[in-house]
């Protein structure tokens, strides 16, 4: 006789048993519902295609499964009707049924490169700082210089360094014994070093161009590649020129004058030109390290592309705009994105007084590097009277206009040389700082 323990188990058993059998023909409803979509699909897009026997097959096939399925039959009745559709439409689906796997990964592909290509557009787009012009608010391209191999990091860590901080190293070594001579000038120059452009590889791969520099020992030159927009006066100022002041471009061209007084240069011939060369005083042999430094990838942000849609972009904030219809920046630049902060809106008047900006006849207001700059604090250089805005001179922001400047003002191709951002071609404003892993990383400022 079975006990009452015995009872409840097998009731136990009979109860999981219906459970699992209503949760086979659930799951077997929303396969047949599945199938059903698909066979519509087949016969809206296929139905023009099909000769008369295949368009009645398929036809006969679905109504048999949609009745099925409102009858609410069993799961197994249910799965013969499926399998018999499925038969059909493996027949007559074409394109659409049965789909290989690279079809399936294709499609899913252009969808999602649709969605973000869409929110590109109209939302959030990611941008990348290549200049210092927005320094130390954003970081563009920054070198970070060792004094000797002693400092430079390991092969793990400049790993580490690349994840984290997109940092490519520069290992630069002298090909003979002699003095280092830095070559200044010549019409391809970023700055006061000369280069060269040429082409080269980005990330290995993508044809782009690079900037080429040549250092000079005993007259044998080393050369180095770097990013059109890398600032290797800041390499050159700071390893060769520099009793560890900041870096200043004004410093080095005091200093670059200086030694030109001096005659503290030779002239050599440079990729087939004759140029002068600056002595450093630093002399090395063959082998030895001549520089030594880390170029580290700028600020990646997104941008917010909406917001300036509803609302009017306000003084202080950061500014990305596009530089299609600047005439003076197309002749350099083409049609690109450039990131500034807004200090001026129309109607405003400007001017530049001692190292900060008055907005109609009184300190501008609105963002901390306003006050910084002003007062040259927190590594802001403070606003250099320039351009439009030359010592004495106001400008007047037009209708449908927007002025913008750098925070790194002595560092800066901004308003004061080239005039107003047309508001057709604001962007929007920088939101968050997505890349490197610096103490940038988080919201915009």
């Amino acid at each position: 006789m079975p006990t009452e323990a015995s009872l409840l188990t097998r009731t136990g058993k009979k109860l999981l048993g219906l459970i699992g059998l209503a949760d086979a023909e659930e799951k077997m409803r929303a396969n047949a519902a599945n199938w059903l979509e698909l066979a519509e699909k087949v016969w809206n897009f296929r139905r023009d295609q099909l000769n008369a026997t295949e368009s009645a097959e398929l036809l006969e096939r679905t109504a048999d499964v949609r009745q099925k399925l409102a009858e609410r039959v069993s799961a197994e009745k249910l799965k013969l009707a499926i399998e018999s559709l499925e038969d059909v439409l493996r027949r007559t689906g074409g394109a659409i049924y049965p789909k290989s796997a690279l079809v399936e990964n294709v499609e899913f592909f252009l969808v999602a490169a649709i969605v973000i290509l869409g929110i590109r557009t109209y939302f959030v787009q990611p941008f990348k700082i290549p200049t210092n012009s927005m320094w130390p608010s954003y970081n563009g391209m920054t070198p970070e210089i060792f004094a000797n191999p002693a400092d430079e990091p390991s092969a793990p860590i400049e790993a580490l360094r690349a994840v984290a901080f997109g940092a490519w190293p520069h290992r630069l070594d002298a090909a003979g014994d002699g003095e280092i001579l830095v070559p200044i000038g010549g019409a391809e120059s970023r700055g006061i070093v000369h280069c060269r452009i040429v082409p080269g590889r980005s990330w290995l791969i993508f044809p782009t161009k690079l900037r080429e520099y040549t250092l000079l020992v005993d007259d044998q030159p080393t050369r180095v590649r770097v990013p059109l927009d890398f600032d290797f006066d800041w390499v050159i100022s700071e390893a060769l020129f520099s009793s560890g002041e900041r870096y200043s471009q004004r410093r080095l061209i005091t200093e670059i004058e200086r030694r030109l007084k001096a005659g503290e240069f030779e002239v050599r011939v440079v990729d087939g030109e004759r140029m002068r060369c600056i002595r450093t005083g630093r002399r090395v042999r063959s082998g030895e390290r001549i520089l030594s430094f880390d170029e580290l990838t700028g600020d990646q942000l997104f941008v917010d592309r909406i917001s300036y849609h509803f609302v009017k972009p306000t003084v202080g904030s950061g500014f990305v705009f596009r530089t299609g219809n600047i005439a003076p920046l197309v002749q350099d630049y083409g049609d690109q994105y450039f990131v500034k902060r807004l200090v001026g809106v129309p109607g405003d008047t400007l001017e530049v007084q001692g190292t900060g900006v008055i907005r109609n006849h009184a300190p501008i207001t609105g963002a901390a590097a306003f006050v910084a700059n002003a007062h040259r604090s927190g590594g802001y250089p403070g606003y250099v009277a320039m351009g439009l805005l030359a010592p004495g001179q106001s400008v007047r922001v037009p209708l449908r206009s927007f002025f913008a400047m750098g925070d790194n003002s002595p560092n800066s191709q901004d308003g004061r040389y080239w005039g107003f951002v047309p508001a057709k071609d604001v962007v929007g404003r920088p939101l968050f700082v997505y890349f490197p892993f610096t103490k940038h990383w988080g919201p915009a400022r």
